[in-house]
C-alpha cells in the first residue's frame, strides 16, 4: 500500500510543472516556432523510449529538433506564429519535429523514419506558414532538395533569355549581311 502512495506522489510531482517552468517551455517553443521553416506533427503512441531516442538522433544529425510537449503549452506557444494554423492538431500524444533551414528536409526525415517504424504516424505539418494534411506531407517529401529546385528555377529563367539573346544576335547579323550585300551591289 505504501509503495502505491509513494509512486502516486512521485508521479503527481513529475506531472505538474511550476508556473516558471511552463513559461520557460512556452518561450523556448515560441522561439523555435518563430524560426521554423517547417514543423511536422506526429503521433508517437506505442513507441518505446529507445525508438524515440533513435528518431531524435536521426533528426539531430540533420540539425532538426524533435520534442514532446504538453498540448496546452504548445497551443499557447503557437500563438502569433505560423504554427497557429495547426492548433487543431494538438490532441492526444503529439510529437513535434522542427526544421529551420530546408522545409522539405524535416518532412523527408520524419517520413524516412516512419518507413522503419510504423508506430510513428504523421498527423500533419506546417510548411512555410501553410498547414498541410497527411497526404500533402507525402507529396512534399517527394520534392527534390532546395538547391536542386533553385537550380531548376535558374535554368528555367535563363532559357528564354538565352533564346532572346540568340534571336537578337541573329537579327543584328542578318541586318549586317543585308547592309554588306547592298554595299557590294552598289559598287
Amino acid at each position: 500500500m505504501k509503495r502505491v502512495v509513494a509512486y502516486r506522489g512521485l508521479w503527481e510531482r513529475r506531472s505538474k510543472l511550476k508556473k516558471e517552468e511552463k513559461e520557460l517551455i512556452i518561450d523556448e517553443l515560441k522561439g523555435k516556432f518563430s524560426k521554423a521553416k517547417a514543423v511536422v506533427f506526429t503521433d508517437y503512441k506505442g513507441m518505446t523510449v529507445a525508438e524515440l531516442t533513435e528518431l531524435r538522433r536521426l533528426l539531430r544529425k540533420s540539425s532538426l529538433d524533435y520534442s514532446v510537449v504538453k498540448n496546452t503549452l504548445a497551443k499557447i506557444a503557437s500563438r502569433d506564429t505560423d504554427v497557429a494554423v495547426a492548433v487543431d492538431v494538438f490532441k492526444g500524444p503529439v510529437g513535434i519535429a522542427i526544421g529551420y533551414d530546408d522545409p522539405v528536409l524535416v518532412v523527408k526525415k520524419v517520413l524516412e523514419f516512419t518507413k522503419t517504424n510504423e508506430k510513428l504516424q504523421v498527423k500533419g505539418a506546417v510548411v512555410e506558414g501553410r498547414f498541410c494534411e497527411r497526404n500533402e506531407v507525402k507529396q512534399i517529401a517527394e520534392l527534390p532538395p532546395r538547391e536542386i529546385l533553385l537550380s531548376m528555377l535558374a535554368g528555367a529563367l535563363q532559357a528564354p533569355l538565352s533564346k532572346m539573346a540568340g534571336a537578337l544576335a541573329a537579327t543584328v547579323s542578318s541586318f549586317a549581311y543585308a547592309v554588306e550585300a547592298l554595299s557590294t551591289k552598289k559598287k
